[in-house]
């Protein structure tokens, strides 16, 4: 359940979790157990997301806020247009925490760029492609990226 959940991720170690499929709306007995137990609470917007739905982010989020950077399936590719710098100037309206960008982001140049305008940059898929197709470069490669956001 819930419970054990909350307290085997904090007795793991775990900062945080986020659950994509989990709205905010839906998620306070997991925000309340999260919240006592010292576990953040990280919840995603989308270019798509509303001023409302922005503003419930912002007050169910604990440690950063994850901004997806475009709508479609992570792995994709990555288009930087001047919307992303809008969007999070907007979410930046309505919170203090960190936001962090994801999505799409597969190289160091990409990072350097996300970095520019977010809090942090959240590099997964391409992360886990390396390691598939080629993991005696993961470390040059990951070497790369924590330079390119420096």
């Amino acid at each position: 359940g819930l419970p054990a959940f909350v307290d085997d991720a904090v007795d793991a170690g775990v900062d945080g979790i986020i659950v994509p499929d989990l709205p905010p709306d839906e998620a306070s007995d997991l925000i309340r157990l999260s919240k006592k137990a010292g576990l953040d609470t990280i919840f995603l917007l989308a270019p798509t997301s509303t001023e409302d739905r922005i503003k419930k982010v912002a007050q169910s989020s604990r440690g950063f806020l994850y901004y997806v950077s475009m709508t479609g399936i992570t792995g994709s590719g990555l288009h930087l247009d001047g919307s992303m710098g809008m969007h999070l100037s907007e979410i930046r309206r309505h919170t203090e925490a960190p936001v962090s960008v994801g999505f799409g982001v597969s190289s160091p140049e990409e990072a350097a760029a996300v970095a520019k305008m977010a809090d942090g940059v959240i590099i997964g898929s391409a992360i886990v492609r390396k390691f598939r197709e080629a993991p005696e470069q993961l470390k040059d490669f990951l070497t790369d990226l924590r330079r390119s956001i420096r």
